[in-house]
């Protein structure tokens, strides 16, 4: 069975356990109470730097660096990368070194968007962040690669983590558990999702969770947001790390594509700037729910479910559950954005 080959991986115990799940019940009144809306609450469950969803991804990377010996974890993101902001937390608790390349995926100009959120956090925590000026892109980048060599360079072993701990052989594996976990969750709380509504950019949470559900036969209930306008490159990516995965932990059959569902209507048009429709769907959240999203991923999942449910397109009746993936820290980047 697909958890048991899972369990067989080894991995480091970053998070509390299960994250918790509960209900949205204002936000759900407030868009006409026909859907009932849950959270999965992956930024409050880890004691590691405001955690997020790539902390769950890291348990199994980190695992495989401590038995590889490597010294360093290397990686890449944009200059407000939640993802690097876990690697470096994960570098300091187990005690490796970090080095982070910082590219300039984002084309915002806000006073200190360099020097605050994330990136501070980073430094904080002793990464050796490196700055760049290269663009966005998914696909693995020199920048990284040159970091890697120059660690060897210098006497280190590093443990390559590609953005987003996402096209690595075992990128998929924390959210194919993040499924099975799911499955637990609900059979204690005596239903079963008829959603699930996920942020996509590098592609492996989405796709770890379709090798996951496939199990089941459910990973169409997956709605993958699209956030990284690239959506066709992004789409092949997510098919491919859950072909990956699910092949590791042993489902048995191939996926299909029908199993892949990445919807493209709330990417803003560009990785990593809201539009004001993001924004008050951000404003929304916050001032129903007293929750937290972020202008570059979770505000615009959370702009996709707001808009789905106005819609109609969710039967009366349904129970979705938001995939919260973190990464608030970046707010403080993107202070310009709510001057409005």
């Amino acid at each position: 069975m697909s958890r048991t080959k899972l369990e067989s991986f080894p991995k480091v115990s970053l998070t509390f356990g299960p994250s918790p799940i509960h209900r949205l019940d204002r936000l759900s009144e407030h868009l006409g109470g026909d859907v009932e809306i849950w959270a999965k609450r992956e930024d409050v469950n880890s004691a590691l730097a405001y955690g997020g969803n790539k902390t769950r991804k890291l348990e199994y990377l980190a695992a495989d660096a401590l038995e590889q010996g490597c010294d360093t974890l290397v990686s890449i993101g944009g200059v407000q990368s939640n993802h690097t902001r876990q690697v470096a937390a994960v570098s300091a608790h187990l005690g490796l070194k970090c080095v982070l390349v910082q590219e300039h995926w984002v084309d915002w100009n806000e006073v200190n968007y360099e020097k605050t959120g994330n990136i501070l956090l980073s430094r904080i925590m002793g990464a050796d962040v490196r700055l760049n000026a290269a663009g966005f892109d998914i696909g693995f980048r020199k920048s990284w690669e040159d970091a890697l060599a120059e660690v060897i360079a210098n006497g280190g072993k590093p443990y390559a983590i590609p953005a987003g701990a996402s096209d690595h052989a075992l990128g998929g594996h924390g959210f194919a558990g993040w499924a099975f976990e799911v499955e637990d969750q609900e059979k204690a709380l005596g239903f079963t999702f008829d959603n699930i509504i996920v942020c996509s950019v590098t592609g492996s949470t989405q796709g770890g969770m379709i090798a996951g559900f496939a199990h089941s036969n459910r990973a169409q209930s997956v709605l993958g947001i699209d956030a990284s306008a690239t959506v066709e490159k992004t789409w092949e990516q997510i098919k491919r790390i859950a072909s990956r995965t699910a092949e590791a932990i042993e489902l048995g059959r191939p996926l299909d594509d029908s199993e892949i569902v990445l919807l493209d209507r709330w990417h803003d048009d560009i990785y990593g700037i809201a539009s004001e429709h993001t924004i008050e769907a951000i404003r929304l959240l916050g001032r129903t729910e007293g929750v937290i999203v972020d202008p570059v991923y979770e505000g615009k999942s959370m702009a996709a479910l707001i808009d789905l449910i106005k819609e109609g397109y969710f039967p009366k009746g349904s129970k979705v559950l938001y995939a919260h993936l973190g990464g608030q820290p970046a707010i403080n980047g993107y202070t310009t954005a709510f001057d409005k």
